[in-house]
């Protein structure tokens, strides 16, 4: 167990100060777990031929979530197929044409894009269509891309957070708790929108100088005006495949229809995400080296490492160690339990994949609910609130997060540990302390 321990820090460290690539960090140290037998020599409760004399790499693979990997990967194939159709520029060009290159205007209409696709797709979706977008457009009118990429990370695990198919966490806690998508709408909606409201002024507050009107600059509104011009030209004689578009938005809204109806089909989202990329690739005959050239391997592979590596922590019970010993004596105080499954949760989240980590508070959460009957779904609404808005903390706390640095560096844009967590950490904690006032609005109201 401590050995487990000692390598998710070191890898932890390894991408904190980016002295490796992040992919190479996590399977440095899923080589270190297997090589050293520290990963169980057998899979459980499996047939003997698993024995301590064989190797360890099959259970590794079991620790995969290929759930979150297919959806991944599926989501980036249709995603690059929309891109070699020229939406994405049919789209920049719309927008910035809109906005007028006005950069406060592009942060809140992206933002509002943002929170809505998040909360009725998936924030992984979401950011894998909007980032591309944002650096197209910031590039062409000259702006800085890294604080539109960061606002836009942000908004998109904040709008997640509303509803049952919005994040990962709410999807866990709603199929294990048997949570609907009008309860997730009804309890979680609130405090998100207004968490949207107060993050949106903060982003633009402490970014004002970048976000000024140039109205009264002629010297920058002509020199903007002159870069709309450049990108009207280019956008004339970009390459648009206007079929290519309407076949790649009907396998996105066919996507989407299947993920809002997953409680009908029964259909999982990666499942639904991987088939409907392989079926798009093959009714539009799309060129699939292009196709995989624009997938973001680096991005996948990280995953895997880091699903292994967070679930040798499970394996030997460190992440329910962590949390059995800081919930087992809260006692029958309301204020504390839900307050304190809200913040240890959101914490926990923005340095732990919040998945494994909802996974393991479930069932503590049934034992504070047995003794505190009063409290039923707050403790819930708590965990997701936690869950959901500490992803903002760190890179890692959020597969959204991981998805978009891994576009951005795509892009030539390097958005660090630290320069990401400065912003985060601030808003994560603005947006708990909004959830927490919520929860005890709740708490009084119940009471």
């Amino acid at each position: 167990m401590l050995i487990s321990v000692i390598v998710f820090l070191l890898v932890y460290a390894a991408i904190t100060f980016e002295l490796v690539n992040k992919a190479v960090a996590a399977f440095s140290g899923v080589s270190i777990l297997v090589l050293l037998n520290i990963i169980s020599p057998h899979i459980p409760n499996l047939s003997e031929k698993h024995s301590s004399s064989h190797s360890d790499i099959p259970y590794a693979i079991m620790l995969i979530d290929y759930e979150t990997i297919m959806l991944l990967f599926g989501m980036m194939i249709i995603v690059s197929v929309l891109k070699q159709s020229g939406l994405f520029t049919v789209i920049a060009i719309r927008i910035a044409e809109l906005t007028k290159g006005k950069p406060i205007k592009i942060l809140v209409l992206f933002s509002f894009v943002t929170a809505i696709m998040s909360a009725f797709l998936d924030n992984v979706t979401t950011v894998l269509i909007i980032i591309p977008l944002i650096i197209e457009l910031t590039k062409g009118l000259g702006l800085d891309p890294k604080k539109y990429i960061l606002s836009q990370i942000i908004i998109s695990n904040i709008g997640g957070a509303g509803t049952l198919i919005g994040d990962p966490p709410n999807v866990i806690i709603g199929s294990k708790v048997g949570l609907t998508f009008n309860q997730f709408l009804i309890n979680m909606g609130p405090p998100v929108i207004v968490i949207f409201f107060v993050v949106l002024v903060f982003i633009w507050f402490i970014n004002r100088d970048e976000f000024k009107t140039i109205d009264n600059n002629i010297i920058k509104l002509f020199i903007v005006n002159l870069l709309l011009e450049k990108i009207r030209y280019e956008f004339g004689h970009a390459k648009i495949d206007k079929l290519l578009i309407t076949k790649g938005l009907i396998f996105l809204a066919i996507t989407i229809l299947l993920f809002i109806t997953q409680t009908i089909t029964q259909l999982p989202p990666g499942v639904v995400a991987i088939s409907m990329g392989i079926f798009l690739v093959l009714f539009t005959r799309s060129n699939i080296e292009k196709v995989l050239e624009e997938i973001e391997w680096t991005t996948l592979m990280f995953f895997v490492g880091l699903f292994i590596l967070v679930g040798s922590l499970e394996h030997y019970h460190v992440i329910k160690w962590i949390a059995d010993n800081v919930f087992s004596n809260l006692g029958d105080n309301p204020y504390v339990n839900v307050l304190v499954v809200q913040w240890v949760s959101g914490i926990a989240s923005g340095f732990l994949d919040n998945i494994p980590f909802t996974i393991t508070m479930i069932p503590i959460i049934e034992i504070i609910n047995e003794s505190n009957p009063l409290l039923q779904n707050l403790l819930w609404w708590a965990l997701a609130l936690g869950a959901c808005l500490g992803g903002n903390i760190t890179i890692i706390g959020a597969s959204a997060n991981i998805v978009s640095i891994g576009i951005a560096k795509k892009a030539g844009i390097n958005i660090s540990f630290i320069e990401f967590m400065k912003v985060g950490a601030i808003i994560s904690i603005i947006s708990l302390l909004i959830a927490s006032i919520y929860l005890i609005i709740r708490i009084n109201i119940m009471l």
